[in-house]
């Protein structure tokens, strides 16, 4: 059975993947001058419907970013979510998808200079399951490097330079024999993990890093805040956080796209609580899975399905 073609949206049209592609003098290449989302696409087999989780505010936080890069657009919030569902529905896939647009800067020059230097942008579609393959519970470490400054590079933006600071501290941690690390601030304060956001849980609240810690304003860590208030009770202290504080927490877990909803169970080789995942980090686990595969009716907004054809409307 021959392998079905897979399509990409690239300088203003659907080609095959296999046609997507920049040459090695492009400007994003070699600046890493370039800002992306990461959507992903959860499919229901009792629906026959793959649901995009909030495809919209994933692309209003593209457009923000791209302001802050200096990246144009010539694409309207609603067209970049219809040409997004368009690229899905046509790689029609049944299973789980991460769907990345990028925008980024096309200019074929020497120079890192942002200004008369063309926009370009594209999208994919991969097979996409669990970001940390299943793991009940993730033994991390605090990271000896610190996050990136939003004087230096916007945290608050998916800006794909600023990912060398991912790769070095979970590389690290990684090499360590560690699953992830847990970031400062330049300042000593809790930010985030590698490439998501964090929770911390203590006397039944939920606790959070603002967004001036130099974290990523994530979306599913905004539908947390939202949907464990207001379905199961738990409300959200925004605040800064202390390394030690986490050694004392009575549960910790990893947000985002990437991550959904996942546990810690060890920092720095001390035991969080018990060692298992807890009650309050399951029931928002539990609900965020229903609600991204368009199993909650009180979220269905939050879900766009790609088979049943209707357009997005910002």
């Amino acid at each position: 059975m021959s392998k079905s073609k897979s399509y990409a949206f690239f300088q203003g049209k659907f080609v095959p993947i296999e046609e997507a592609n920049v040459s090695i003098m492009t400007h994003a290449f070699m600046y890493g001058t370039a800002v992306f989302e990461g959507i992903r696409g959860y499919w229901n087999p009792t629906h026959e419907e793959l649901y995009l989780f909030r495809l919209k505010e994933h692309f209003e936080r593209l457009l923000q970013s791209m302001k802050v890069m200096r990246l144009e657009t010539k694409h309207t919030l609603n067209e970049l979510c219809d040409l997004a569902v368009d690229l899905v529905r046509r790689n029609a896939p049944k299973e789980d998808v991460y769907l990345r647009p990028s925008a980024y800067k096309a200019g074929q020059w020497i120079g890192p200079s942002l200004l008369e230097n063309p926009t370009d942008l594209y999208m994919f579609t991969v097979p996409f399951g669990d970001y940390f393959h299943g793991a009940p519970g993730l033994k991390v470490v605090v990271s000896n490097w610190r996050r990136v400054d939003d004087n230096a590079i916007p945290a608050r933006c998916k800006i794909i330079g600023a990912y060398v600071n991912t790769a070095l501290a979970k590389t690290d941690a990684q090499a360590a024999g560690f699953d992830d690390c847990i970031m400062l601030t330049e300042q000593g304060h809790v930010s985030e993990g590698s490439a998501m956001n964090i929770f911390m849980v203590r006397h039944g609240k939920l606790i959070t890093p603002p967004a001036t810690d130099n974290i990523l304003e994530g979306i599913t860590r905004a539908s947390i805040i939202e949907f464990a208030e207001v379905e199961l009770g738990f409300k959200t202290e925004i605040r800064a956080i202390d390394r030690s504080e986490l050694y004392i927490a009575d549960e910790l877990f990893f947000s985002g796209t990437g991550a959904q909803v996942t546990p810690i169970i060890e920092v720095d080789r001390r035991t969080i609580a018990n060692g298992h995942v807890g009650p309050v980090t399951h029931k928002i686990h539990d609900m965020y899975m229903a609600i991204c595969r368009g199993e909650n009716p009180n979220y269905k907004h939050w879900t766009t399905p790609v088979y049943a054809g209707s357009k997005v409307k910002a």
